[in-house]
């Protein structure tokens, strides 16, 4: 109970649409994880249809979809849901914020069916990690503690903690002159996922 109230809690202290405690119950991302948190309970004690019906419901209601063999730390925040991707074996820390369309996957059945029975598929996020929009961490990886994945970055190597992968950023081209990268303070926060 209380994972879930803070859940709840978290909601309300990190997005700014959101004003009151009964208005955070109405955000999706709160839905999939207290659908989730009793799932990986009904998961872990051998329930495994159960579990899954549960997830599929919540990847239904709320377009996030987790599955019940995933770890999932305290106070983790999905701003805005949709998309949003967990994988069986991934670990997710405490104080985690992911933005919609984040993926937390495996490489590939080509390559997982190798892998030995029980070996991780999927990535393990430190705590206070960010994931900013449409990320993608695939594969056994490891994301260390504060690091900062950007907007649209791939990562398929290990992180270190506090580190920033950044994805490439736009560059405009005006009618008539050569392309420039975009420098400006706007163009680096948008890559870090803060919108």
């Amino acid at each position: 109970m209380s994972a879930l109230r803070e859940d709840l809690g978290v909601v309300v202290a990190r997005d700014p649409s959101v004003r009151s405690k009964k208005e955070a119950v109405l955000h999706p991302a709160l839905t999939a994880l207290w659908a989730h948190r009793i799932a990986h309970r009904l998961h872990n004690r051998g329930l495994r249809i159960p579990a899954r019906l549960l997830a599929r419901w919540a990847r239904r209601v709320t377009a996030v979809e987790i599955h019940p063999g995933a770890v999932l730390g305290r106070r983790v925040f999905i701003d805005h849901g949709a998309g949003v991707v967990v994988g069986e074996t991934a670990v997710i820390g405490d104080d985690v914020t992911m933005y919609h369309q984040v993926t937390l996957g495996a490489v590939g059945w080509w390559s997982d069916n190798e892998r030995p029975e029980g070996d991780r598929r999927h990535p393990v996020v430190g705590s206070g990690v960010i994931l900013g929009a449409n990320a993608t961490v695939l594969g056994p990886v490891t994301v260390g503690d504060r690091a900062v994945i950007g907007a649209q970055a791939l990562v398929n190597k290990d992180v270190p903690g506090g580190a920033r992968v950044l994805a490439p950023t736009a560059v405009i081209k005006e009618p008539g002159r050569r392309p420039e990268l975009m420098e400006d303070v706007f163009t680096v926060i948008a890559s870090a996922g803060s919108w």
